[in-house]
């Protein structure tokens, strides 16, 4: 570690598959500290492919989780909320920080960094009132805890800068409520990384609740407008009606972003107050951290987004599974059907790694499938056309309009659509053992990032046929497995899933 580098220290990120989680777990690794990322669910860390970064599922709301995930621990990142649990959220962020807190003290850890949010001095919305309590609650144990309140954040993933980003990319004109004159001081994701790295090995941070902004108070018009200038689109008609509520215009966001719905309507709700950051005390425990203009913040969540990449299974936000545009929307639209069976991993696998050969097709309506290929070329895409049975598969490999991004023998096949679309998809499938059945459990999740309006109208148009494709297709599979399994000849199962 350089000199003037604090001394390493194990540390746990906790939400580490949350969006400032899965920026600042690398960044921390690299600063050379020892880290372990926490997630309710393992899938996400695992997406995200680091290398050296310990793994572990917990769970704030299980406190028998929280004992393994703070051992030897010195420092903790707490990350996490609830928001997309729904309209409970604030008592469960509430029992999690008091689990949290009680855990930490118990494991003897040495630093809590609690990063919340902006607040005025009376905080009336479920989403800004819930943030100051979750610091509150923890700051009650016994150990101490640092708070850096932030405003909007502006990175590749931020809730409040993607549903920015989608009402902005795709939509002429909108209507919108009277917060679109409200002001925040957004901050780039760099500078609060910045601040985090640093903050748990300054003294004088212990115990203080610290402000974070950036060098500018913009509306939320104004940022918008640069927003939409930076993507080289025309400029909206923003059309304000007072009478249209942030608590109403969050009932339609639905149809208008792709950002989980609960997460962006706590957020819309919060935006009627006019957010300052009184930030000199911060910049005076760190005064190295240069401070990043708006316009410069967003060509950076540009160039950072070039850089997130999907390696071994789908990962949300990876840019070429966005088509490789910055206006197809960060958080992705999933439908996902999953299927039990006698049959093993290894039979599943045996049969789904035929699909879209020459004899095999897709298991199921497979003139669907080539009605859509068909539509697809008559729309300019591109078509590879079936592959020759027996061909194998693997990375790279292009049929119809499919490219396979990894295979994981008799675990995953994860598939990326080059369909002219509003937006951009694949399909994964994932085969794990089932103790119940003593077999295996087949699932297959369809990801699809819309473009705007017309891609999240595509995506809900096509959500009923979408799902009984999934199940007809898992069936198909499942009986030609067992089939497989029980002895009746390659060929024969194979022609069995055909014939579903």
């Amino acid at each position: 570690m350089d000199e003037g580098q604090p001394p390493a220290e194990r540390v746990l990120v906790f939400g580490a598959s949350g969006y400032v989680g899965r920026h600042l777990t690398p960044r921390l690794q690299a600063s050379g500290h020892p880290v372990r990322a926490a997630a309710r669910r393992l899938s996400g860390l695992e997406a995200e492919g680091w290398q050296g970064i310990e793994l572990i599922a917990a769970d704030a709301l299980d406190p028998p989780s929280l004992g393994p995930a703070l051992d030897g621990i010195g420092v903790v990142y707490y990350l996490v909320h609830s928001m997309t649990a729904g309209g409970d959220f604030p008592a469960r962020d509430r029992v999690a920080a008091m689990n949290v807190a009680a855990a930490a003290a118990a494991a003897g850890v040495r630093r809590i960094v609690y990063l919340g949010g902006l607040a005025p001095a009376e905080p009336d919305t479920a989403h800004l009132a819930s943030r100051v309590e979750t610091g509150a609650i923890l700051r009650q144990g016994t150990v101490p805890v640092t708070e850096l309140r932030a405003g909007i954040i502006v990175g590749p993933g931020s809730a409040a800068f993607e549903v920015m980003r989608d009402l902005v990319a795709h939509l002429p004109v909108m209507v919108t409520p009277r917060w679109i004159y409200s002001k925040s001081p957004p901050l780039a994701l760099d500078e609060l990384l910045g601040y985090l790295l640093a903050l748990p090995w300054i003294e004088q941070a212990a115990g203080r609740v610290l402000e974070a902004g950036g060098p500018e108070r913009y509306t939320y018009e104004e940022m918008m407008r640069v927003l939409v200038e930076r993507l080289g689109r025309r400029q909206p008609w923003i059309v304000p009606v007072p009478l249209l509520t942030p608590k109403l215009s969050s009932y339609w966001l639905a149809l208008v972003t792709a950002t989980p719905v609960n997460v962006a309507s706590a957020l819309i709700t919060g935006l009627v107050h006019d957010l300052e950051a009184d930030d000199r005390e911060l910049r005076r425990l760190v005064p190295d951290q240069p401070r990043i203009a708006f316009v410069d913040a967003i060509a950076r969540v540009f160039e950072a987004e070039r850089e997130i990449r999907a390696t071994d299974r789908w990962r949300e936000g990876a840019f070429e599974l966005r088509g490789g545009r910055h206006d197809v929307s960060f958080y992705g639209k999933t439908l996902t059907r999953t299927m039990t069976t006698t049959a093993s991993p290894a039979s599943l696998f045996a049969v789904l790694e035929r699909i879209g050969d020459a004899e095999t097709g897709y298991f199921f309506l497979d003139v669907v499938w080539r009605l859509r290929a068909w539509l697809n070329r008559r729309l300019g895409g591109s078509d590879a056309g079936r592959r020759r049975a027996g061909d194998p598969l693997g990375p790279g490999t292009a049929f119809d309009f499919w490219r396979v991004l990894a295979v994981a023998p008799k675990r995953r096949l994860t598939l990326i659509s080059a369909l002219v679309a509003p937006g951009a998809g694949g399909m994964e499938f994932t085969i794990e053992p089932d103790a119940a059945t003593g077999g295996a459990r087949l699932s297959a999740t369809i990801h699809w990032h819309p473009a705007g309006f017309p891609g999240l109208l595509y995506w809900y148009a096509l959500w009923p046929p979408h799902a009984a494709m999934l199940t007809g297709m898992l069936r198909a599979i499942c009986r030609a497995a067992e089939k497989r399994a029980a002895d009746t000849g390659p060929a024969q199962s194979l022609d069995a899933a055909k014939s579903q």
